[in-house]
């Protein structure tokens, strides 16, 4: 039975990942930080694990937890816009999204990584189009924006690390969804993106260079 791991699966993208992959017949473990969510994701059939991505321990013991497996997909898509507002940024915004969406990433998939190394699948990080810097247009965003592009660089070293090992990695682009973050003005349902970030995956060849892609499967450049 193949396997997937989902980091951040309590609503939007990550829960909706959870449920098809469940739909389709595979073992999904997925986290979310409060009990409650993982008892809905466990009524959906996946195993779960209580995580606080910034909480350092928790973390480990998620390590503990899957050692041995062998992930044919995993997904860390847990993070955090931040503030609105462009500008002059406080701390307290910056050390969130910057811990939530970078220093979370470097924790984690190192752990991660030997695990799908292990099944010649699929490591994937849930980036932005914002965060690419050839493609750039706008300057809004900008704690965000620098938080993908961040999240992309430790995508590439993990790449580095591991892609000779067996394990593809990759930056999704998920598209303008209707999630808390997108926004109820979003062109894409959740289920929309979820499923074209799936058949995205399943259809790109073994690399050892790192891919950013979009859900559609369309390439982004770094």
């Amino acid at each position: 039975m193949a396997v997937a791991l989902i980091i951040g699966a309590s609503r939007g993208i990550g829960h909706e990942l959870a449920r098809q992959y469940v739909q389709d017949g595979w073992r999904v473990i997925a986290t979310a930080r409060k009990t409650d969510d993982c008892a809905a994701l466990a009524a959906l059939g996946a195993e779960t694990h209580v995580l606080d991505v910034n909480n350092v321990e928790a973390v480990a013991g998620l390590g503990w937890k899957l050692d041995g497996e062998h992930l044919d997909v995993a997904i860390l898509n847990a993070g955090v816009y931040g503030p609105r507002h462009d500008g002059f940024p406080v701390q307290a915004d910056f050390d969130n999204v910057m811990h939530t969406n970078v220093l979370a990433a470097m924790r984690l998939l190192p752990i991660a990584a030997p695990l799908v190394a292990a099944a010649g699948g699929k490591l994937a990080v849930m980036s932005s189009k914002m965060g690419s810097l050839s493609e750039r247009q706008s300057a809004a965003g900008s704690l965000y924006r620098a938080s993908k592009a961040a999240l992309n660089s430790v995508l590439v070293d993990t790449a580095l690390a591991f892609g000779g090992q067996g394990a593809t990695c990759v930056a999704l682009h998920p598209g303008w969804v209707r999630t808390d973050m997108g926004g109820a003005e979003a062109d894409l349902d959740p289920a929309d993106s979820a499923s074209g970030i799936r058949a995205t995956l399943a259809a790109l060849p073994a690399s050892t260079q790192p891919v950013f892609v979009a859900y559609d499967g369309q390439p982004i450049g770094w």
